[in-house]
């Protein structure tokens, strides 16, 4: 194996992107080259790591040792035990099963302790259920292969190896278990927040004092319902057709959730913060906290009590493009500050509060190609209505199509419409680009402003912290991707707010994966681990006796060479295998 690295020019830099690749030779003689683990961007003493690693699997080292057996046609050695001689022409594999993915996902929750917030909450039933099992198989399911909870009772859960791992039996996730269950865990939903909150600061000495506040939606494929949380609303899953609950969470700089509410579909951004601000202040205290949200979300009533509070809490927000017209003259005075490579940022202090100009050369070229890109499909369209045969009502109803595909490069183009009774001609209807509309928006491309109460002298903080905003996009994206957040098929709102407390739980797993990978493995996803571990499977070896028993081995694959170099870098070391069993009657041939 080795290191292998592809280059690429982006917002013109070089950028090198680097995987582990390996050789192997065919039975031709031919090498031929396998893709072991994609790394991403890596750093020099990252690089160095990953070579060291890979020099040590490359010298042989963690084979697994060889065993002999003693087959039925051969005299057994004298023993201090019980000698069993086994059919090896009868040897049979059974229930292959997925194994390494539920171990690790086994790991994170042990790693996380969950076990002793749980323990206590969700004690064993009268008739031994151990909801502790179910609640630890929802959320594992849900990491690793999400899917409806019927889905898991009917093929998932003997697919995989939870059983050993739990040692349980299938009846662990009877379908009225699985959804019991769920109507057990949102009552705890508080007290998980200051439980995880201590173990990150334990584990990864995470700090609480900046919060990223934003919201998201997530969508219902049913009939709108008469009461409820399921309502319709702005839809940010472009799926205006369905009802939907919005979420709101907060996360740290580093992407660790802290909290989370589920609301009516038809909530807005604006009308949420004041009841978050007092939640946190209520579980957690008062304490020295900066707020970063996106516009949109507070108004200008929630700023002035913050800004006004008995201890004043800090806030920087996005503000819309048009507030900048309004600071426009005051910043063309002032001096640019270079906060990293290609971002400079325009300070302003202007009635108690700090005004930043920010500008990207790397966003100044995205939203330029963005805009011409729109505009050039935008006037493709006119022109084809130009060509078209249309009444004027027709053209209308076309023109507010365009309209909605072109977004704001809509308002860069002046268009004359034919009169009330006029045929549509090229002459009644014209169209031409604004240029002095176009000017504007070139001169402020790649620039946004934010707002702050922040007394910072150092504008390179506060452009950072407005950043990290997409640490909350990102655990959205998660949660709606990997972890399969939507859509939501539970009709009832506590198991809808179950159903979004199991992908909480799962993403905390994940998010725990995240920062171990940050600090040992830079580049790798949690995804593709999880998937990389998903090829360990567990297998079941029956090797019937000369005396009409059955001993039974539960083994899990020895790993690859590619997943032995994951598991090193993680410091991760595998269970022994399972003790074996012998049974009072060999099975069955059939």
């Amino acid at each position: 194996m080795f290191l292998r690295a592809k280059s690429r020019f982006k917002d013109g830099k070089k950028h090198r992107y680097w995987s582990i690749v390996e050789n192997r030779r065919t039975a031709s003689g031919r090498v031929v080259q396998r893709h072991v683990l994609y790394l991403g961007e890596i750093n020099d003493s990252q690089r160095s790591a990953w070579c060291k690693t890979i020099e040590v699997f490359a010298d042989g080292g963690g084979r697994p040792a060889q065993l002999a057996l003693f087959p039925a046609d051969r005299e057994a050695p004298s023993l201090d035990c019980e000698a069993v001689q086994v059919r090896l022409d009868a040897l049979e594999l059974r229930k292959p099963r997925q194994w390494g993915a539920c171990w690790l996902a086994c790991h994170l929750w042990d790693l996380l302790r969950l076990d002793d917030f749980w323990a206590d909450k969700l004690p064993p039933s009268r008739q031994g259920t151990r909801w502790l099992n179910v609640f630890k198989t929802l959320v594992c399911y849900r990491l690793i292969d999400p899917g409806s909870e019927w889905r898991l009772h009917r093929e998932w859960f003997e697919r995989s190896a939870m059983t050993d791992l739990l040692g349980e039996d299938y009846g662990l996730v009877q379908s009225d278990k699985l959804y019991r269950c769920l109507d057990k865990l949102v009552a705890h939903k508080q007290g998980l927040f200051g439980f995880l909150r201590e173990r990150w600061q334990a584990l990864f000495g995470v700090r609480f004092d900046v919060l990223l506040y934003d919201l998201t939606s997530t969508y219902f494929e049913c009939d709108a319902p008469e009461a409820g949380q399921r309502k319709f609303g702005k839809a940010q899953d472009k799926r205006s057709d369905c009802v939907q609950v919005v979420i709101a969470l907060i996360v740290t700089p580093d992407g660790f959730p802290l909290a989370y509410e589920v609301m009516p579909g038809n909530t807005a951004d604006k009308t949420t913060l004041a009841d978050f601000l007092k939640k946190i202040e209520d579980q957690y205290g008062k304490a020295d906290r900066t707020w970063v949200m996106d516009r949109g979300i507070p108004t200008e009533e929630a700023l002035e009590q913050m800004r006004t509070a008995e201890t004043p809490i800090h806030y920087l927000v996005g503000t819309p493009k048009g507030h900048l017209s309004k600071l426009e003259k005051e910043f063309l005075a002032l001096p640019w500050e270079s906060v990293r490579e290609s971002v400079e940022v325009k300070l302003l202090d202007k009635e108690g509060e700090l005004y930043v100009l920010a500008r990207s050369a790397g966003r100044v070229e995205k939203e330029r190609s963005m805009r011409k890109r729109r505009l050039k499909k935008l006037f493709k369209r006119l022109h084809e209505l130009q060509q078209q045969n249309l009444t004027r009502d027709q053209l209308l109803l076309k023109l507010g199509a365009a309209k909605k595909e072109a977004g704001r490069a809509y308002g860069l183009v002046d268009i004359r419409l034919p009169e009330q009774g006029q045929e549509v001609t090229r002459e009644t209807f014209q169209f031409t680009i604004n240029r002095r509309k176009l000017r504007t928006v070139r001169r402020r491309e790649g620039k946004y402003l934010l707002r702050s109460n922040l007394a910072a002298d150092d504008p390179a903080l506060l452009w950072k912290h407005y950043i990290q905003l997409t640490e909350v996009e990102q655990a959205f994206k998660e949660l709606k991707g990997d972890l399969a957040l939507r859509p939501v098929h539970h009709q009832t709102d506590t198991r809808i707010e179950a159903h979004i407390f199991v992908a909480f739980m799962a993403y905390c797993l994940q998010v725990t994966l995240k920062h171990r990978l940050r600090a040992l493995a830079p580049g790798l996803t949690p995804r593709a681990v999880l998937e990389k571990m998903a090829a360990l499977q567990m297998v079941d070896v029956h090797l019937p006796t000369t005396d009409g028993r059955c001993l039974v081995l539960s083994r899990h694959t020895q790993p690859e060479k590619d997943q032995q170099l994951l598991l090193a870098q993680l410091k991760l070391v595998l269970p022994p295998q399972p003790p074996p069993k012998i049974t009072s009657n060999a099975p069955s041939t059939h």
